[in-house]
């Protein structure tokens, strides 16, 4: 039986405000406007991929709404799903980017977002299910208590209606910690078609220590996912694909914005995910995740071409394309 989409996702979109490297917040009067998150991240990606995606979330009736709404929109995401809201507002984020020795700030300004305020009641159901996957993250049930109860039923009805689950931990220190985050996500990463997790929240939201593929081994034992992609950081992946461990290097990148990485590293995942072939996905999306460390912004702009030709290459070039 065919479907319109070939994945959905269900999370919240952000205005993400940027200092220019070498400026402080507190002192700057530039700020780059980027629209980011998790989720839409990966509709974006995929649908420059070529792939038909849909994002599921509210936005507020406003120029702010519509900025992030239009991003989404010229990547090809469908927004028909979007629930718009006369009253409520748009999270933002602040990031101070930083050469050593100081590190990267991100700052939220997110409470009571539109997306906070949603419910069951307003999800279209029918077009949510109408995909081949479903893509989530551990950000969103961090939200509300709204989106704490809204994410399990998600996964209850995809489950119902024999929709497979991507999730992806995304563990965020400044929503929760870590005891509460492995209470919630637990129960919902049972047997989800693909987890995605890096080796650093295995660490911290599970506490599984260990060699990599050890790290690997208990996720998948302790998730009963039937596969897992665990990021090693600038080595690369690894993957557990039921019944053997795969490994991806990493592809040779200028890193000038780090934000947006994993969510493209998962992208191509599924982008491979959606043609059967798990192998083929770990080289997009360390393809895809290479491409997001050498841009600003949270989306990866790309497409099916450039893809292809760095695949094929197995390595970005620093010659002219001419």
């Amino acid at each position: 039986m065919s479907v319109r989409f070939d994945l959905t996702t269900f999370g919240e979109l952000m205005l993400r405000l940027s200092v220019p490297l070498g400026e402080r917040l507190e002192a700057t009067n530039q700020l780059d406007l980027y629209p980011g998150g998790a989720e839409a991240n990966v509709a974006a990606a995929l649908a420059r991929l070529g792939r038909q995606t849909a994002w599921f979330s509210s936005l507020p009736v406003n120029p702010l709404g519509r900025l992030a709404a239009s991003h989404l929109r010229a990547a090809g995401v469908d927004l028909s799903g979007v629930i718009w809201q006369g009253a409520g507002r748009i999270g933002t984020y602040y990031v101070e980017f930083a050469a050593p020795p100081r590190p990267t700030q991100v700052i939220y300004d997110r409470a009571d977002s539109c997306i906070t305020q949603m419910d069951a009641s307003q999800v279209d159901w029918d077009l949510l299910l109408d995909t081949r996957i479903i893509h989530l993250t551990g950000i969103t049930p961090a939200l509300s208590p709204g989106c704490r109860t809204l994410i399990p039923t998600i996964i209850a009805r995809a489950r119902a209606a024999g929709i497979p689950i991507s999730f992806d931990i995304n563990y965020r220190a400044k929503l929760w910690a870590p005891a509460a985050a492995q209470a919630a996500l637990t129960p919902l990463i049972q047997g989800v078609e693909v987890l995605f997790c890096s080796q650093e929240d295995a660490a911290r939201v599970f506490g599984i220590n260990g060699e990599p593929e050890t790290v690997l081994r208990q996720l998948a034992d302790s998730s009963a996912a039937n596969k897992v992609v665990m990021s090693i950081g600038d080595q690369g992946v690894l993957a557990w694909d039921g019944t053997t461990i795969l490994q991806q290097a990493a592809v040779p990148a200028q890193i000038v914005d780090r934000i947006g990485a994993g969510d493209a590293l998962a992208a191509g995942v599924l982008h491979g995910w959606c043609e059967g072939d798990l192998p083929l996905g770990l080289r997009c999306g360390v393809t895809l995740a290479a491409l997001a460390l050498s841009q600003y912004g949270d989306f990866v702009i790309t497409s099916p071409e450039e893809v292809a030709a760095l695949l094929a290459a197995a390595h970005g070039t620093s010659r002219v394309s001419r």
